[in-house]
């Protein structure tokens, strides 16, 4: 099963599949968060689409870092 993960620092996001432990490529954050995002949700997006939800989650949990 695909998972969509998101960067706590710079707000990338990556889809993954059988991992728990996911580092960002972008920044070099060693652990990324898993989103409530499901992949056919996610590639149905358009790229504008996904950096506003980036955006939109970064702004929500800029106070959990």
């Amino acid at each position: 099963m695909m998972k969509v993960y998101i960067c706590p620092k710079c707000g990338w996001l990556r889809t993954v599949s059988r991992r728990n432990e996911v580092e960002c490529f972008k920044c070099g954050e060693k652990q990324m968060t898993s989103t409530r995002l499901t992949y056919e949700k996610y590639s149905c997006m358009s790229e504008k689409e996904r950096k506003d939800y980036a955006d939109s989650w970064m702004y929500i949990h800029r106070g959990d870092r």
